[in-house]
């Protein structure tokens, strides 16, 4: 099994997990550190969009669902995510995005 790292900005926290992993294992990798605000984790709430600022394909590909959210939000470029519908398939650097207004 690979270990990928992942870069979260503006924090520069940088963090290893084994390939495959969700994003929301980041709460038991860095417990008790501030990370991706996750809310609901199915992807309906936004509380934890984030955008790829450098990596080659780093997360499975967007379901429809996520897709069509994102694009609700406003955020329909390629870079922006649901950090909760995310699986590591490659090293990556990550900016949160805020949710404020």
């Amino acid at each position: 099994m690979s270990i990928l790292k992942l870069m979260l900005r503006p924090k520069n926290i940088e963090v290893e997990l084994p390939a495959g992993s969700a994003l929301t294992d980041l709460e038991f990798e860095l417990y008790g550190q501030e990370t991706i605000p996750f809310g609901c984790r199915s992807g309906a709430c936004g509380a934890c969009l984030i955008e790829v600022v450098e990596g080659n394909a780093p997360f499975n590909e967007r379901s429809q669902e996520e897709q069509a959210f994102l694009a609700v939000l406003g955020y329909s470029g390629d870079s922006f995510r649901l950090a909760c519908q995310c699986r590591l398939l490659n090293n990556v650097t990550i900016r949160l995005v805020s949710q404020t207004g």
